[in-house]
């Protein structure tokens, strides 16, 4: 699952991730969040890059040289990126594209102004309303309000936990793990008898 809007609010489309630097020639792996990488990844295509504001990259956009499929992985050359020294700088980074919000998203892409405001459902009943998406180098987080109305609940948006987004409805249905909106109750049950001391024991 991806989302297509930045931080910035900017409608873009996350498209992918440098995940390790790939030769000594300034390749790097992608991890990819597009269904079609040969379309994105031509000659030429720019991308803006989601760094850490201490990286030098921060800011500023890279094009690619050249996209290859090399042992059943993608691999990419941008310019100005000549040597590995230079490709291990944009490990972890993540590049978006501009989008124009006519188009489609891809398949399991949506624009953050789509999710937020979706009511967060679970067998049935509201546990929650998504208030914004955070953008993380693993994954993308849903925050959602709960329906208490008071913290924050962070909530991976992958689909072992969000399996459906249903925009029309105006919903999301997860199903996550025990905890992640209420609190476990703990065991408070007495111990078993035969583990306590025998009547008239010392």
């Amino acid at each position: 699952m991806a989302t297509a809007d930045r931080p910035s609010g900017r409608n873009q489309l996350r498209v992918g991730r440098l995940v390790k630097a790939h030769g000594l020639k300034g390749a790097l792996k992608l991890e990819l969040y597009t269904d079609d990488p040969a379309g994105r990844f031509v000659p030429g295509a720019e991308f803006t890059l989601q760094v850490p504001e201490a990286s030098p990259w921060h800011g500023k956009s890279i094009t690619v040289r050249e996209h290859r499929v090399m042992n059943g992985s993608s691999v990419v050359f941008f310019e100005g990126v000549d040597d590995r020294t230079a490709a291990e700088g944009l490990v972890k980074a993540i590049l978006w594209i501009d989008q124009d919000e006519t188009e489609e998203p891809e398949d399991d892409a949506w624009y953050d102004h789509q999710l937020t405001g979706l009511d967060v459902v679970r067998d049935d009943v509201v546990v929650g309303r998504v208030i914004r998406v955070d953008h993380l180098p693993a994954q993308d987080l849903l925050i959602v309000r709960p329906a208490s109305g008071t913290g924050e609940i962070m909530v991976p948006f992958v689909s072992a936990i969000v399996p459906t987004v249903d925009i029309a409805a105006g919903r999301i249905i997860v199903t996550p793990p025990a905890g992640l909106f209420e609190e476990l109750v703990e065991d408070d049950a007495p111990a078993d008898a035969s583990e306590q001391d025998a009547p008239g024991a010392d």
